[in-house]
């Protein structure tokens, strides 16, 4: 497909670039006054339009999958991996940082902890932490104080699918998910995976945690709100909300177009995302009413740069002419991309990664 028209405001660093990061930082969160465009415009979001509508023309983000999984070498490791196996020799979280600046990027989202469970974050409320694994390093504070070095609004990703801190939770992988059938489960069947009271007070927690260290966040990402459950996500979002009142706050509704919008799943989120997809030709749909209330919620395409979230040996960088049209055609289609670079084991970006990411920027900018 031909590449098309694109606004270098995408990959455009830079003093500009910091500027605006530091203005959508400030963004308030009061309600905003309706525009000539919509009578009702305003909406009932909880953050104003204008806060929102400063995170779109963000434009383009990173997305870094880094930890345990990455030496594991798998995305979702079936067994629970010692620690002592996460060994980076060569950390350089500033080299992610500025590889997102120079791409022109204007946020990263850290995992801060994936399905392992493994924390990047010396947490007082499990063991199982960068601070007990040979590498002690802090990578959640040195990653947002590197992102605020170089100029990008830091964000931090969550998944609430957890394989080493389960408190009596069915995973996803120990279920086999039939809830869509109408009927009642049989005696000691499950039909769906779910989280209990302990482990939802446990992430709670450590959310609050990764707050009071690191905040202020620009964005917080909660994976596979599914198994959170429609009472527990709904008080998990508030507080969150009152917690960080300026950021946004995305419940990933998972691989789709975002025609849909799956509220059971999802719901509430300041976002829709796009994981692995693109919106429809006729472009992302803003306004979206979700139980007989409007609300502005745009959209984030997230996909990784080769075709695995972690680093796997031998999974390069797509070819630089798809990613350009990737994030074009995103971008004309009216969403914010955050694509994935992940890290190698050395704990650095690697050089065909790099490469890709400098090619691209130039192809945008020609």
């Amino acid at each position: 497909m031909p590449l098309g028209h694109l606004s270098r405001r995408c990959f455009l660093g830079g003093a500009a670039g910091a500027a605006l990061a530091a203005s959508a930082s400030r963004s308030p969160a009061g309600p905003a006054a309706p525009s000539p465009e919509k009578a009702d415009e305003g909406g009932a979001q909880r953050l104003s339009l204008e806060a929102l509508r400063r995170w779109e023309s963000l434009g383009c983000g990173m997305f870094i999958h880094f930890g345990l999984n990455t030496f594991v070498g798998k995305e979702i490791p079936r067994t629970d991996p010692p620690m002592d196996v996460y060994t980076p020799d060569r950390l350089d979280v500033d080299q992610w940082a500025s590889v997102a600046r120079d791409a022109g990027m204007k946020y990263a989202v850290l995992t801060a902890k994936h399905t392992t469970g493994h924390c990047l974050w010396p947490s007082d409320h499990t063991d199982y932490t960068v601070a007990n694994s040979p590498v002690k390093t802090d990578v959640v504070e040195a990653f947002v104080k590197a992102c605020r070095r170089a100029g990008l609004l830091p964000g931090l990703y969550y998944c609430s699918w957890d394989n080493h801190h389960k408190f009596g939770s069915k995973t996803p992988s120990e279920v086999k998910w039939t809830a869509v059938m109408n009927r009642f489960p049989k005696p000691g069947e499950t039909l769906a995976p779910f989280t209990t009271s302990l482990y939802q007070s446990f992430q709670t927690a450590q959310l609050e945690e990764l707050i009071a260290r690191y905040g202020p966040l620009a964005e917080i990402w909660i994976d596979i709100p599914g198994v959170l459950g429609r009472g527990y996500r709904t008080f998990l979002y508030r507080h969150l909300a009152d917690l960080q009142p300026e950021a946004v706050i995305m419940m990933n509704s998972g691989i789709s177009t975002g025609e849909r919008y799956n509220v059971a799943y999802a719901w509430p989120s300041d976002l829709i995302a796009i994981e692995c997809r693109m919106p429809p030709k006729t472009g992302h749909r803003k306004w979206r009413t979700i139980e007989g209330r409007r609300y502005y919620m745009p959209g984030e395409v997230c996909d990784p740069i080769g075709k695995r979230w972690f680093w796997v040996e031998g999974d390069h960088a797509r070819p630089v002419e798809q990613l350009a049209d990737q994030v074009g055609t995103a971008r004309r289609r009216g969403v914010n991309v955050l694509l994935n670079v992940p890290p190698d084991r050395h704990g650095r970006i690697p050089d065909g990664h790099v490469k890709a990411l400098m090619a691209l920027r130039k192809m945008i900018e020609a």
